[in-house]
């Protein structure tokens, strides 16, 4: 299950930089789950043809990732922003202040602030 989700990961990232024909017989192995008989015979191509051209895309998304870092970026954003809302979600609203309150405002800027050098 852990290898489905990372390949369609990668093909939101990357899947774009595929050809056409590569996107489609990817999506339909990912996200329409059809064996390879089924894809070869809907394309025209052999079992084995199917077989190697995942194989082909599975290196080319690793190798984009590899070199560009998109999802590695992507998912440390994720954590900081998640942080964030954590950290602000402690803020008393309105004039009460809850020990802490400050620490966690400070924290919430820095945060911030690298998430905003990041992008």
């Amino acid at each position: 299950m852990e290898k489905i989700v990372k390949q369609g990961i990668l093909y939101d990232f990357y899947g774009e930089l595929l050809t056409s024909h590569q996107r489609r017989i990817y999506e339909d192995a990912v996200y329409n789950d059809l064996s390879l008989s089924e894809i070869a015979e809907d394309n025209g191509i052999s079992r084995q043809g199917v077989h190697d051209l995942l194989k082909r895309c599975d290196k080319a998304l690793a190798d984009y990732e590899n070199k560009l870092h998109l999802v590695e970026k992507f998912t440390h954003i994720k954590q900081k922003v998640e942080a964030i809302e954590r950290l602000t979600a402690k803020v008393p609203s309105g004039a009460q202040q809850a020990e802490g309150s400050m620490e966690a405002l400070y924290e919430a800027g820095r945060l911030a602030r690298e998430i905003l050098e990041e992008l």
